[in-house]
């Protein structure tokens, strides 16, 4: 198989599929030498928006070819101009695929390693390959029949915890996935509710229930890393029902629209798999051998205690399940401090980012609403960067705590919305915290979310400021052109109060430079609102770089975002398969 890339196609051309995939074919047939009879497939593999140049905004593909029967590739790219050489190679079509079942009786239902998903059946639909395209069955060897005393149990049906759980089911070890939020429905009607009426359910908000913080957010799934598990993550995606498009856009996203739906039906994988699992079921306690290796869970489900014998637990839940980093640190679990960050969200309107970015290609329906990152570095040594952009989307209402004001962002498939809008945060360092406790973060994050909640006015309306204001350092009396999008409405004062200083020195700093870069950032009438506290996990819990082992608690598998080893959908997710994979690992003996 080859795979050619920088192939320029107009905004006409790559507004479908299909017209990609031709486009990517006439230039392949051009820079091999051949002719389209002799391309048995096409596919797309990647398509980015080349905007550079504000008068010429088209899009930039990559596709890979199968070469008909009886034409060697390794012979066409030796006749190649070497001016062409760079662009075209030759690469290994198998992609990664989740472990073959170590038990007998457990069919996996996937895709066959190094397809895709076929675009004539509807995505929602799940199909079982033929028998003949399984990897084989393996009995377990005696050694890892001892290891399989219990089942092993995951906590947090964020993605990493998803993932994770799914791995261990398509390896038929039938885990057990417990969450303390709702399924998607339910959790669905809690956030509404909340919106509404200021009733904060705990157990089960924007922060915590199927899919984790991910599912009410714009689920995008770019990442600066590469990693081959990311293209297992887009395939089992699609296979769930999101939008294929997420197979070749270079900035993919699903949509808070659509993520229930996919996360719903891969909880139905693992069930059909022999998993189980459990909503609204919280961990309350963690019981350790003499040698400090995991012994039993306790668990909470309607009030209900529990005990759980379990030697293999992957703890994924979240950076916000923070009575669960409490409950590690009185169990001598070791934890550390790390770097993080605070800030608020930025709005503006979404057309004015649009002609900015795009220029007269602004609007066009090929092109959606524009996307932006940016990080200034400050004479202060500190730096102001934006995070979790969400072009047309809103801003949401994240509370998980009684009595405190969090943001996050949101955007639904479409992205049609009036605004733009993103966190704008500035790190916290653990040498910004006194003493030496981990759990201090928690406390500086709580204590700012119930300042904003103060001065919201309480009823979980968000404190909310002017840019203009904010830069000349008065207070905002009333907003502007720009409506803020936060559904328990704000309350115009100051934000000064409610973010530590070096944080509120650096914004204010800071978004003059970003105007330098974006034109028009620093529009008096955008609106700022506050606090965005929950953008990554202040705390690691340690764990042995090889085996994903705890350092302080053999069996204990820390993983994802909470456990401080990822950072959005696509990191969390192929951490949980990584940890997955080390817990199969160890069971076998490898």
């Amino acid at each position: 198989m080859l795979e050619i890339t920088e192939i320029p196609c107009t905004l006409k051309h790559g507004a479908t599929e299909s017209g990609c995939v031709e486009a990517g074919t006439r230039v392949a047939c051009k820079l091999l030498g051949i002719a389209k009879g002799d391309i048995a497939q096409a596919t797309l593999r990647r398509k980015s928006i080349d905007a550079r140049k504000k008068s010429d905004v088209h899009f930039m593909l990559s596709i890979r070819v199968d070469l008909a029967p009886g034409i060697d590739e390794l012979s066409l790219l030796d006749r190649l101009d070497p001016r062409t050489c760079r662009r075209v190679r030759a690469v290994d079509p198998e992609e990664p695929h989740f472990p073959s079942p170590l038990t007998r009786g457990v069919e996996p239902d996937r895709t066959p390693s190094g397809s895709e998903p076929s675009p004539a059946r509807s995505p929602h639909a799940t199909k079982a390959p033929a028998a003949s395209m399984l990897p084989p069955v393996a009995e377990p060897c005696p050694s890892t029949r001892a290891r399989m005393a219990s089942r092993p149990v995951v906590v947090g049906a964020g993605c990493a915890g998803l993932f994770a759980a799914l791995t261990l089911a398509e390896a038929g070890l039938e885990p057990l996935l417990i969450e303390q939020g709702d399924d998607a429905t339910r959790r669905t009607e809690a956030v509404e509710r909340f919106n509404s009426t200021g009733e904060l359910d705990s157990m089960s908000n924007i922060q915590f229930g199927l899919g984790g913080a991910g599912t009410f957010s714009d689920g995008k799934l770019n990442t600066g890393t590469k990693n081959p598990l990311h293209r297992l993550v887009l395939r089992t995606l699609v296979e769930a029902g999101a939008p294929r498009d997420i197979l070749w856009d270079a900035k993919p996203h699903i949509g808070s629209d659509i993520l229930p739906t996919v996360v719903t039906a891969i909880v139905a994988r693992i069930e059909r798999l022999g998993g189980e699992v459990r909503f609204r079921t919280r961990l309350i306690d963690l019981e350790r051998n003499t040698d400090g290796s995991v012994k039993a869970l306790h668990i909470e489900q309607n009030g209900r205690e529990e005990r759980i014998e379990a030697q293999q637990l992957i703890l994924a839940c979240g950076h916000s399940a923070r009575p669960v980093f409490e409950l590690l640190a009185r169990r001598g679990i070791t934890l550390e401090r790390k770097t993080f960050a605070m800030g608020v969200r930025i709005e503006h309107l979404q057309a004015d980012i649009d002609r900015v970015l795009y220029g007269t290609a602004a609007g066009h329906p090929a092109l959606g609403a524009a996307p932006y990152s940016l990080v200034a570095h400050l004479p202060n040594g500190r730096s102001l960067f934006s995070f979790c952009m969400c072009p047309g989307g809103q801003v949401v209402a994240a509370a998980s705590e009684e009595g405190g004001v969090v943001t996050n962002g949101a955007s639904l498939h479409a992205r049609a919305g009036a605004n733009a809008n993103a966190a704008l945060l500035v790190n916290v360092t653990p040498e910004d915290l006194p003493g030496t406790d981990p759990l201090e973060a928690l406390r500086l994050q709580r204590a700012c979310e119930k300042r904003a909640y103060q001065l919201g006015g309480g009823s979980y309306r968000a404190p909310a400021q002017l840019v203009g204001d904010f830069l000349a350092q008065r207070p905002s009396t009333r907003g502007g052109r720009i409506k803020p999008t936060y559904p328990r409405g704000v309350t115009w004062t100051a934000l000064d109060e409610a973010l530590p200083a070096h944080i509120i020195e650096t914004l204010r700093a800071g978004i003059p430079l970003l105007d330098r870069k974006l034109r028009g950032y620093n529009d008096p009438e955008a609106v700022l609102t506050g606090v965005e506290t929950r953008s990554s996990s202040p705390i690691t819990i340690t764990r042995d770089r090889a085996t994903c082992i705890s350092m302080s608690a053999p069996g204990l598998y820390p993983c994802g975002e909470g456990a401080g080893y990822a950072g959005g959908i696509m990191s969390a997710a192929t951490d949980g398969i990584r940890c997955a994979q080390a817990l199969i690992n160890e069971l076998q003996g490898r």
